[in-house]
Order: structure tokens, then sequence, then C-alpha cells
């Protein structure tokens, strides 16, 4: 099973010495007649107060693994949740603050900041220890970091155990794999050079791959360019085993994401740093393309924390984290609309997808693909914008929107998870059902019509989410999906369910499923176990 990581609570509640608690007494009579509790109480027998037992209740707060709002309610509640309490490290905070700095603490990529970068970190939270709880779980939810997960890239794929190991599969031709070579390889092969490195997040582009610690150190192998296009001339050398990005040492990463003419690194304190494609300003800077140093995404974003990003071919989404809520930036090329601002216009700088204002949507999960892109809401709904090539943005045709546009076929399913690829899509449920739409070259959606004697109509495209049957059948709850986002390579997919079984199916010609295909056979239509446990 999947777990953050954890670790031992700051706050010693065993050196917290409560006050005398006053005896319980039965109150006189037949009848016992329960009385109302409150936090405070007044002392009178048969009342239990709250404010007897602090260091209980921080520790029964902190133990529930209570959500921010729910803290924040309480606040509201009972005066004993806001007054100070006293206690290390900081005697101002009340009991709900010190809960949610506990449970902070728990998490890999804040425990090592020093207390300067943790007050700069709540600095752009917003001010609150709750509010930096807020951005931290929101960024684990929607990038599955310090988690299992596995990257279907273009012709190679990685998987990430929930301890941290890492394994590789299909072309290698740039040494992509990791292992030292530039052998093709069709089973799942440990990079036994990580060992002892836990790996908390992982991307795969053309020809190279990227590994972030959870030290927030950055490993890279494959072609040696951030910024080559999938068929370019640059990144002649190849590094074969993985190498720490020297450039980037002094930026702790939880995230990154590989463009097709750049690459995209998120900070901890949710700062965006963007290497290559600054040619004409394109991402607010002016660099070379074979520029390996990391700029700071300024402009809107300059003071707000971003929790989440994502790659297109041409373009970056920033998910961005404020204490009125989630929102979602843009920048770079606009053909197709893919940026969401009703226009088709390039974006040198983060501009604001206002539309989900108006659509009334939080935005809580983002995803780019090549040409088009996806939202899912707090409350469930998918919004998908962009090119409408092959029906993907799941509108019932093939039409191009400019601006976020609710799915409306999915009724009152809920979605929890979205992933987008070269015109196709999935979403995942809150029940762990899989849907897809778009294209179905490749047979990467998983729907694998029968057809006819000859196998024509195998690869129909789906202008509307249809559920994955095939999926389904396998009896499991899904939680993360993950395809190709490439115009060049054949795509496949990736179906991770809430055990930590692996499924896969589409293209793998190179090996890339990590599963053994007949005689001249390039695809799987249904989904195949991966042997490879990632729990």
């Amino acid at each position: 099973m999947d777990a953050t990581a954890s670790g031992t609570s700051s706050i010693p509640f065993h050196n917290i010495a409560d006050p005398p608690i006053p005896p319980i007494v039965d109150l006189p009579g037949a009848a016992f007649e329960r009385q109302k509790r409150h936090c405070f109480g007044d002392l009178k027998p048969g009342e239990f107060p709250l404010a007897a037992s602090p260091s209980i209740v921080l520790h029964v707060l902190t133990a529930c693994h209570l959500d921010p709002l729910d803290l924040a309610k309480l606040e509201v509640t009972c005066n004993f949740f806001r007054q100070s309490a006293n206690f290390a490290p900081d005697p101002e905070l009340s009991i709900t603050e010190l809960a949610a700095l506990d449970m902070c603490q728990k998490r890999a990529i804040f425990r090592p900041m020093k207390d300067l970068e943790r007050q700069e970190l709540k600095r752009r939270c917003g001010g609150s220890w709750k509010l930096v709880l807020s951005f931290l779980l929101a960024g684990e939810a929607c990038s599955r970091r310090e988690k299992s997960q596995a990257i279907a890239g273009p012709g190679h794929s990685v998987a990430v155990t929930s301890s941290g190991a890492v394994y590789t599969f299909g072309s290698n031709s740039s040494g992509q794999l990791g292992h030292g070579n530039t052998k093709e390889e069709s089973r799942p092969q440990l990079i036994r050079s990580l060992q002892g490195i836990r790996i908390i997040q992982a991307a795969a582009g053309a020809g190279r791959s990227m590994l972030i610690s959870d030290a927030g150190q950055v490993y890279t192998f494959g072609k040696d360019s951030f910024g080559e296009a999938e068929y370019g001339s640059q990144g002649s050398n190849m590094v074969t085993t993985p190498l720490l990005v020297e450039s980037l040492k002094g930026i702790f990463a939880v995230q990154v994401a590989i463009g097709n003419f750049f690459t995209a690194v998120l900070s901890r304190e949710g700062v965006v740093y963007t290497i290559s494609w600054g040619n004409e300003g394109k991402l607010g800077h002016h660099t070379e393309p074979n520029d390996l140093e990391p700029y700071p995404l300024l402009g809107a974003l300059e003071n707000v924390p971003v929790v989440q990003i994502a790659a297109g071919y041409c373009y970056l989404l920033a998910l961005a984290f404020q204490p009125t809520g989630m929102s979602v930036y843009s920048v770079g090329c606009g053909l197709g609309g893919k940026l969401g601002h009703g226009t088709r216009t390039d974006e040198k700088s983060p501009r604001l997808i206002e539309q989900f204002q108006q659509l009334k949507i939080q935005p809580m999960v983002v995803a780019a693909g090549a040409w088009h892109a996806a939202v899912v809401g707090r409350d469930g709904r998918v919004c998908t914008w962009g090119w409408g090539r092959y029906g993907c943005l799941g509108h019932g045709n093939e039409d191009c929107e400019s601006v976020p546009k609710v799915i409306e076929s999915l009724g009152n399913l809920k979605a929890v998870h979205v992933a987008t690829g070269d015109y196709t899509t999935f979403i995942v449920t809150d029940t762990g059902d899989v849907y897809s739409f778009g294209c179905g070259e490749s047979a990467s959606l998983g729907h694998n019509p029968a057809g006819d004697a000859q196998g024509n109509n195998r690869h129909t495209n789906v202008l509307s989410p249809a559920l994955v049957t095939s999926l389904k059948e396998v009896n499991e709850r899904f939680v993360q999906i993950s395809l190709t986002n490439s115009i060049y390579w054949n795509a496949h997919t990736f179906a991770l369910t809430e055990t930590g079984k692996l499924y896969a199916f589409g293209a793998g010609d190179k090996g890339q499923l990590g599963v053994e295909l007949s005689a001249n056979q390039t695809e799987r239509g249904n989904p195949e176990r991966v042997m490879l446990d990632l729990s």
C-alpha cells in the first residue's frame, strides 16, 4: 500500500505536564442524567473539560491526520482551539496550529527545512501552518509525491515503488534506462546505482529520464539536453547512469516536467523554474536552447506558491495555491487555444485562466497533453480545452475549445485523477473506475473493440468518455493512469491499482510495456499485469 513519509513528532508529548483532572462523581438520583460536555466545562460533577488535558487533545488531532479545513472548523467551534497553547516550539500557537505544524513535519520535503525557510514558506502560503499543510497535501494528492507511480514515456517506461526504488524498461538508444548501457529491456530492471537513495517522483521525455529524491536532488540520464526537440540535433552526448544535475543543486526540487523544448522544475517552496526554450522570451526569459541553467518563472507567479506543474508539447500549466483557493496559470504556445484564455495567442509570462471562476470550479489536478489540457475540480467535475482532434476533449465532437469546458456527459461521476497524452485522455473516478476517450491508435485507450475478421476498426476513436471495461474486469481500484505524451511515438498506457499492481496496454514494440509479446506482435489491446510490485 502507498504510504506517505512518516516521522516522529517534534512535540514532546510525554514532557508536557497536564493539570490535575477533577474527579468524576455520579450525580445523585435514581436516573443518571448525562450532562452536555463543554470544552472548558464548569467543573460540575460528570464533566470532563478538554482544557484539563491539552497534550492528549494535541496528540489526538495529530494522530488522526485531520484535514486542515477540519482544524479550522474546530477553531470556529470552540475558544479552546483558538487560544495560545503554551507548548513548544511556539507558545503563541493554538492547539490546531500546533497539530498542523506537527503533520507538516511528517512530510519528507518539510522535515529538513530550516526555521527561516519554514517561516518563508508559511508567509508564501498565507501566514498559517494550516495553510502550509494544505499546500503540502495538495502537492501530494495531484502528483503522487512520495507514493508509487508509473510513467509511460516515449518508447520507454519508469516505475517507482512506494519505498523509492526505480525500475526502467523499453527503448534505451540514449541510455535513458539508466543501467549504464544502451541495451533495450522488455522487462522491468532495477537501477542499482540508486541504491540507498529514495526517489519520490519521476518524469520521462524523448530519450531521457529524470528523477527526484526525497532530499530534493534531481538526477538525469539519457540525452544530455534539457530543451531538445524529440528529433533535434542537440544532446549528442549520452548519460547512461543517473547523474546529479549540478545546476539544480541549490534548489530543493519536488517535481519535474518535461516538454518538447524545455524542462520545468518545481521547488518545495512552490517556485517554478524552467530550463531552455527561452529564446524570444517564450518563458519570460531570454536564453539559448541548450542553456542548462534554471530560471524562475516570475510575473504573476512570483509570490504565488505552485503545487503542481504539467508540460505539454510547447506550453506549461501551473496549479497555484492561494488561501482563497486553487487556480491555474498557463504560459507558452497558444495554438489551438490550449492556454485556456479564449484566444490562440502565445503567452510569454504566466497568465491566470479565469474561466474556472466563471464555472465555479476549484482546480485540484492539472494535466497537459501534447495539444490539449484537462483539470479535475474539487467537486469532481472535469474540464478540457485545446485541440479537439479525435474527440480527445470528450465533448462528443472534434471541435477545439479555447477556454475550459465541463465534460457534461460524465454526469454525476466524480473524478479524482486525469491524464492526457497525444490526443488522448483518461479519467479515474472516486470509485476507482477508469474512463478514456480520444485517439484509439496503438490500442492505448484500452477499449480494444473486436472489429471484423481483418481487424478493421480495432483502433476506433472515442468522442465521449467511455468506461474501460477491460480494467473494470480486473476488479481492482485504480489510482493512477499514465500515458505517452508524444507526437512521434506510438502510445502506451499504464494503470496503477491501490494495491500497487501495474497493468499495461498499447504499443510495446520497444519493450515499454514490460510484458512479453508474441512473435510479430507490437501492441496489446487488453491490459496485462506487469510482474512488478510497486506497493
